[in-house]
């Protein structure tokens, strides 16, 4: 069975309220997210922030080559919402709905318990390509605002409309479970989380999972579609 490209010639703003182009407000969530991004990171002082930290942060190293697996995320989400608005709208939906979720509560708890990392090495001990990419990423992402972390919660959403997709290979769900988990273990190597906030993210998706698609939660939901 092939995919068929989703139509979206005729559409217009003014005809973003029709069943056939509704979808698309979910996009709309994103201009919501950055602008609280955007206030919370500017507007709650660092002083404010709780540090997020356990025995386990101190047994992981900075390992620079996990660089790949926190910058491919970035194209591993944008991908799989492109690729499912062109090709699979309910799953677009179901996606979309999960990220939502997770921006949503994740910003309440940024905001109601601000929260920051200390974990980041002072300088490298070894300067190549990974090493400017982390203090690139460094000079603009704060270390607050950590707690949970969107990269892993995110990263959730797209392993679990993945394995969802019975137009997906089993080779492709393994491979896009592996990624996840890569991405959960690059934010603290990378030190960018805590290990704490990869935890804190479990739960907040598998909210995110029961809102997205009620009480078709992903097991059964997969079963059915298999």
């Amino acid at each position: 069975m092939k995919r068929t490209l989703v139509d979206y010639r005729g559409f217009s703003l003014r005809r973003l309220n029709e069943p056939r182009f509704s979808h698309l407000k979910l996009l709309g969530g994103w201009l919501v997210y950055f602008a609280l991004y955007f206030l919370t990171e500017n507007l709650i002082p660092v002083e404010r922030c709780h540090p997020i930290h356990c025995a386990l942060d101190d047994r992981i190293p900075f390992v620079e080559y996990f660089a790949v697996f926190y910058v491919g995320w970035y194209a591993f989400v944008f991908g799989a919402l492109l690729y499912y608005l062109l090709v699979d709208v309910e799953s677009f939906r179901g996606l979309s709905k999960f990220i939502l979720v997770t921006q949503l509560v994740a910003m309440i708890c940024y905001i109601l318990f601000p929260s920051r990392q200390d974990l980041r090495p002072e300088s490298f001990t070894r300067d190549n390509l990974f090493t400017q990419t982390m203090a690139f990423i460094y000079s603009f992402d704060t270390s607050t605002g950590v707690c949970p972390s969107l990269h892993a919660a995110y990263s959730f959403g797209v392993c679990s409309t993945v394995l969802k997709d019975r137009l997906v290979s089993q080779a492709g769900k393994w491979g896009v479970c592996l990624f996840t988990l890569m991405v959960c273990l690059a934010v603290c190597f990378v030190k960018q989380h805590s290990a704490l906030d990869v935890a804190a993210a479990i739960p907040l998706g598998l909210l995110a999972e029961t809102i997205a698609y009620g009480k078709s939660w992903w097991l059964p939901r997969l079963q059915r579609r298999a």
